[in-house]
């Protein structure tokens, strides 16, 4: 996502408020829902102008109905938040949320996540990445990376030593050691929250497992779980078949109690 005047002063920064996550976890958050909301509505806006959306009505009203059922279990404000769900001309396997209450779906999602349940799987994750806030987050820790380079040029200029090497030092040292663990935690979270808002609307969480099972063989060789940006896929497979136990008593009161999604394409 391009970030749009978006300027943060070094003050602003040491006085940027700690918030806790949907599931207990302390977040940094130097930037507000309604400047993040804009951004993700400038995106969209952005894609619709380069006519990434197609008109695909059928699958638009599948996934519509998909998302309507997740949203309603959704905490404020985002179960009464106006959301747009629009279908990307893209063959591979992919979908997004943004803040401002955007949704695009990849065509190709359709082809892996062959049923409602494990589409939800999919809008699921999404939409717990919106209610995380997790975009504020990366945009935060990005802007606090970028405050710690620019403090340690500054003093390796004073002590007479190479700059630029610092900085470039600081700038790998801040994608491995702060960034990238954030990102991994972020997806974990994304993973258990959406597992829980899809139990909740009616959807059977077991399909997690079996996305991600084909997920994982669709996506061939991977890089090692310690540099990459999602949980390791034997991991994040026992993690989600560990909650969907949890998540059945759960996902059957959801159904029992009137929430039984029937979207079909």
């Amino acid at each position: 996502m391009k970030i749009r005047n978006l300027s943060i002063p070094l003050s602003t920064a040491l006085l940027a408020a700690c918030v806790t996550s949907p599931t207990g976890r302390s977040q940094l958050m130097m930037v507000s829902d309604s400047q993040m909301s804009q951004m993700g509505l400038a995106s969209f806006n952005d894609m619709r102008k380069q006519g990434k959306f197609v008109d695909a009505p059928r699958e638009r009203a599948y996934a519509t109905c998909v998302s309507n059922a997740l949203i309603a279990v959704l905490p404020p404000p985002w179960n009464t938040q106006q959301w747009e769900v629009q279908i990307i001309g893209d063959d591979t396997a992919n979908a997004f949320a943004l803040p401002g209450g955007r949704i695009g779906v990849n065509r190709g999602m359709f082809k892996i996540a062959t049923d409602q349940d494990q589409l939800a799987v999919v809008l699921g994750h999404e939409l717990s990445h919106v209610v995380s806030r997790h975009g504020a987050e990366r945009v935060s820790d990005n802007l606090a990376a970028q405050a710690a380079v620019a403090a340690g040029t500054i003093y390796a200029g004073t002590r007479g030593s190479d700059a630029g090497n610092a900085a470039a030092l600081l700038g790998v040292g801040a994608q491995v050691g702060i960034l990238l663990p954030f990102s991994r935690t972020q997806e974990s979270e994304a993973d258990i929250l959406g597992q829980r808002y899809m139990a909740q609307a009616g959807f059977d969480p077991r399909a997690a497992v079996t996305l991600w099972d084909k997920m994982s063989a669709q996506g061939g060789s991977k890089p090692p779980a310690f540099l990459s940006t999602h949980p390791s896929s034997g991991n994040r497979a026992q993690s989600l078949n560990t909650q969907a136990q949890q998540l059945l008593p759960v996902y059957q009161q959801a159904r029992s109690s009137g929430h039984a999604p029937n979207c079909h394409m």
